[in-house]
This record gives C-alpha cells, sequence and structure tokens, in this order.
C-alpha cells in the first residue's frame, strides 16, 4: 500500500530554505534559556531574601515566569529537534549519526526531567530542586556547545550551495 504523502515531492526552494530553520530557532532558544535560568535564580531567592526584595520579587512574578517559559521551552526544544531531524533526512535521506545529533537528543531528554521534576519541587522537596537547577546548568552548557557545532553545521551547508 502507498502512502500519497510519502511520495509528496518538496520544492527545491522549501528544501534549501528549511536548512535554516533549526539553526535560527535553536539560537532563539538558547537565549531564552539563559533568561528562563536567570528568572529561575531570582525565583529562588524569593525564599531566603530580605522582605523588600522579596517584594519585589513576588510582584515581578519571576517564579511564574519561570514555570511559564520552562513550559514553552520544553515544547519549542522538542518539536525544534524533531523538525532539525526531518529536514536534515527531507535533504540528505539519512540522519548524520554524531556528537551533535546525540548531544541534541540527550538535551531533549535533561529539559524532560527537569520539567518531570516540577510537581516535587510544588511541594518543597529540595533535592528535587537541587537536581532541576543542575539538569538545567548542564543543558545550557550543552547548549551553548550545540550553539557553536551547530554553526559548523550551517557554514558546510551554505558552503556546499556556493558549489
Amino acid at each position: 500500500m502507498m502512502f500519497p504523502l510519502l511520495a509528496l515531492e518538496i520544492p527545491e526552494p522549501i528544501k534549501i530554505y528549511s536548512q535554516f530553520g533549526h539553526p535560527i530557532m535553536m539560537w532563539a532558544l538558547f537565549f531564552t534559556s539563559v533568561y528562563a535560568m536567570w528568572l529561575g535564580f531570582q525565583s529562588r531567592q524569593i525564599r531566603s531574601a530580605e522582605p523588600e526584595k522579596r517584594k519585589e520579587l513576588l510582584q515581578k512574578d519571576v517564579k511564574g515566569k519561570h514555570f511559564i517559559l520552562g513550559s514553552l521551552l520544553l515544547s519549542l526544544m522538542v518539536l525544534g529537534t524533531i523538525g532539525g531531524m526531518a529536514v536534515t533526512y527531507i535533504n540528505n535521506g539519512k540522519l548524520f549519526v554524531g556528537p551533535h545529533l546525540l548531544v541534541g537528543l540527550a538535551m531533549i531528554g535533561l529539559i524532560a526531567t527537569a520539567a518531570a521534576l516540577v510537581p516535587w519541587m510544588q511541594k518543597g522537596n529540595e533535592t528535587a530542586r537541587l537536581t532541576h537547577i543542575t539538569l538545567n546548568i548542564t543543558l545550557i552548557g550543552l547548549f551553548g556547545w550545540q550553539a557553536f557545532t551547530g554553526v559548523e553545521i550551517v557554514q558546510r551547508i551554505i558552503s556546499k550551495l556556493g558549489s
């Protein structure tokens, strides 16, 4: 049985320009992740802050912003990773199994695990909080590395386009 959508031919300009969606999205998510981490650290300060600082942080709703941004990041990182893999497969007929792909998949596991700790954190579990922080700091470090290895991949794509 033939699946008609699998036989769909994607126009060449779309195939070419779609290769840049993943890197652009991931760079935006990298900077968003750094901002989310900053909000998370501010949120953590609420517990130990002086009353005036605590009031200021509560008014800014850093905890709520961190939670919403974290949820958005989880969703967009998963979709962006799947999208990057799909575009690579569409353009090359295969995935390139190497450090960039493997670390990207590991990052999805890290952010999903960090998000899964939230219910325990909401109940005051300090081990869950510290694990959440550790996973997300690791995620930011890997994200930074991924950004630069991704630039190398984009440079290879651009050089292929020019030849």
